[in-house]
């Protein structure tokens, strides 16, 4: 199994997807809890219009989804804040728009081609080295920011009406939130795929919460699941040359069974 490290597409696509699954992991936590999952999906979508716009104008794709990515997620907060819309309508409006732009993007500038594959299922043969350096740049910065506001986050998860009486500033966490969760999301469809990442980002958590140990216990089981099933997943899509963001999500579909199966009672 260790030869597989021998390549260097390999090296930089385990980087790559261990630091992924540490963001998703833990950011995913919170998205759950606050009943905010469609959130990674539309992320994701809006995403994709960076990498339709990246690909036809020649810019780097990834640098290009993660200022595409954070401009919707505060458009999103935005319009959930000052409007009478119920969150699920929003994200499902900018879901299929921002889709439906992509494609119109991609399809205008005839980027319709294997690297645009890539980006919607993920691909550990893409992975680059300028890549592992964006995701870092990026990567770092937001896991920092999660781990600096968790205990406030936690709050506003649970109940955003006492954190505000409670002197904290909801409306500026719940815009980092998001443009933490944008980027993470961003990041991550060069390995998961743009049509894949929530699952990684959704599918931990809610495995990890069967087992009704707590938050802290809740975030670590999660990050476990997140770490095996990346480690796994691209193990097998390097020796049977399948799509690295399927295999993943599949092995944490089987471990999210494994663990409703285990903790039935």
């Amino acid at each position: 199994m260790l030869e597989m490290f021998e390549y260097e597409f390999m090296q930089r696509a385990f980087v790559a997807g261990i630091f992924i699954a540490i963001l998703a992991s833990i950011s995913g936590t919170f998205i759950v809890l606050k009943r905010y999952s469609l959130m990674s999906e539309t992320l994701a979508h809006s995403a994709l219009v960076g990498v339709a716009v990246g690909l036809v104008a020649g810019y780097n794709p990834l640098w290009a989804a993660v200022i595409v990515a954070v401009l919707f997620a505060w458009l999103i907060e935005y319009l959930r804040s000052h409007f009478t819309l119920y969150s699920d309508a929003i994200l499902s409006i900018i879901l299929s728009g921002s889709l439906a732009l992509a494609v119109i993007i991609v399809s205008l500038g005839g980027a319709f081609n294997n690297s645009l594959f890539s980006y919607l299922f993920g691909s550990i043969l893409s992975v680059s080295y300028e890549d592992v350096v964006t995701i870092a740049l990026f990567g770092t910065p937001a896991l920092v920011l999660l781990l600096l506001f968790s205990k406030e986050l936690y709050f506003i998860t649970y109940d955003e009406e006492v954190a505000k009486t409670s002197g904290i500033k909801v409306k500026l966490l719940n815009f980092l939130l998001v443009t933490v969760v944008a980027i993470i999301i961003a990041l991550s469809i060069r390995v998961v795929g743009s049509l894949l990442i929530g699952a990684l980002m959704v599918i931990p958590t809610s495995a990890a919460l069967q087992y009704r140990v707590g938050f802290k216990n809740t975030i670590l089981i999660s990050l476990f699941f997140a770490l095996i099933s990346v480690v796994f997943g691209m193990s097998l899509s390097f020796y049977f040359s399948l799509p690295s963001g399927a295999t993943i999500v599949l092995t944490v579909i089987s471990l999210f069974i494994l663990s409703l199966i285990a903790n039935k009672k």
